[in-house]
């Protein structure tokens, strides 16, 4: 979507009054404690992974159910303040125009979208420093995250009236262990794609986003979104890649970067999963093409995974969404496919 002058604005107001809306927000929660104190956080649904993957359209199918409550655009720039600005808000039923990635998705200000990642900024400010892992389990987390995270939940539910909380936000790839001890009946939703075409989407992405206008760019950093364009960073995982990975952006190598990228990312799923087996049974890993192939069959497994009850009906409507992209293709030489294959085979 087009950021505007006034959103624009807002998000001025948001990130230079931080505190001040930190606050608010534990006003909110004290104002609402009557309301908000026998809403549990049942099965709370988190998708994430590595951008470009299918993590939008994960997000908009399940959205589609009954009893998810999930952020949307309108919610910028005070997620902090589910309730209140929900009630302030008047983006309303504006006519659905195609998002800044160009690919397709039509959105409003009411579409599903991720924003959670401003909150997890305001306690954790150097999450997106690739100097250093952004992996974070529980011994990491601030003293009074846990409690603003659930009230922050809660509070949401209650605005949309809704039973479960779905969120998408690609960071929480490294989250995994943290939110699976904080939410004990948590689902997860991995989706993964092919190297090659992923690669070609996640460059075309960033030619897209390098060529932002200041309000663009503007919002994606206040919005906790640095997978493209002039403030791209690379999540730090642990593995010791990310430098190079850098470097390797930094010399124009965009293939061989993106590459590595992808084998950071998903190689430290892989290892996350492979120690814990409790946690894996708790992730289901959607591979995209499989998805599109064969929709209705990957639905009904992702609705049974994160045990939404659906009816047929409700599932062949959603598959019609479903289709391989169809608005570029990958146009990398020989060369290029064999070094992405080379680096990315053994994840």
């Amino acid at each position: 979507m087009k950021v505007s002058a006034l959103q624009s604005f807002l998000g001025w107001v948001g990130e230079t009054n931080a505190d001040l809306v930190y606050g608010l927000a534990n006003i909110e929660t004290r104002m609402l404690k009557g309301s908000i104190a026998d809403i549990p956080i049942d099965r709370p649904i988190f998708i994430c992974g590595l951008a470009r993957a299918g993590t939008t359209i994960l997000l908009e199918l399940l959205a589609q159910h009954p009893d998810t409550g999930t952020f949307r655009y309108q919610d910028y720039p005070f997620p902090m303040l589910p309730t209140w600005w929900d009630k302030m808000n008047w983006a309303r039923n504006i006519t659905p125009v195609e998002r800044s990635h160009k690919d397709g998705i039509t959105v409003t200000p009411e579409s599903p979208e991720a924003m959670e990642e401003m909150i997890w900024m305001h306690f954790f400010p150097d999450c997106h420093d690739p100097k250093i892992s952004n992996v974070l389990e529980d011994a990491d987390a601030a003293p009074e995250f846990s409690d603003f995270y659930r009230a922050m939940i809660t509070k949401l539910l209650h605005a949309r009236g809704r039973a479960r909380y779905l969120a998408k936000n690609n960071y929480n790839i490294t989250r995994l262990k943290f939110l699976a001890k904080e939410f004990p009946t948590a689902r997860f939703v991995v989706p993964v794609r092919d190297p090659i075409w992923h690669v070609a989407s996640l460059m075309k992405q960033h030619a897209l986003f390098s060529n932002s206008d200041s309000r663009t760019r503007a919002y994606l950093r206040r919005a906790g979104h640095f997978e493209f364009g002039p403030d791209r960073r690379p999540i730090n995982v642990g593995d010791g890649l990310a430098d190079e990975i850098i470097s390797l952006w930094e010399q124009d190598k965009e293939v061989e970067g993106w590459a590595k990228y992808w084998a950071s990312m998903n190689g430290y799923l892989r290892k996350t999963l492979d120690g814990d087996t409790d946690l894996a049974d708790r992730v289901l890993i959607v591979r995209y093409e499989d998805l599109c192939q064969s929709p209705k069959d990957g639905l009904r497994q992702i609705f049974e995974h994160v045990d939404l009850g659906v009816a047929g009906e409700f599932i062949e409507r959603l598959a019609e969404r479903l289709q391989a992209p169809r608005y570029y293709e990958p146009g990398f030489s020989e060369e290029e496919v064999l070094m992405i294959r080379e680096l990315t085979h053994k994840v």
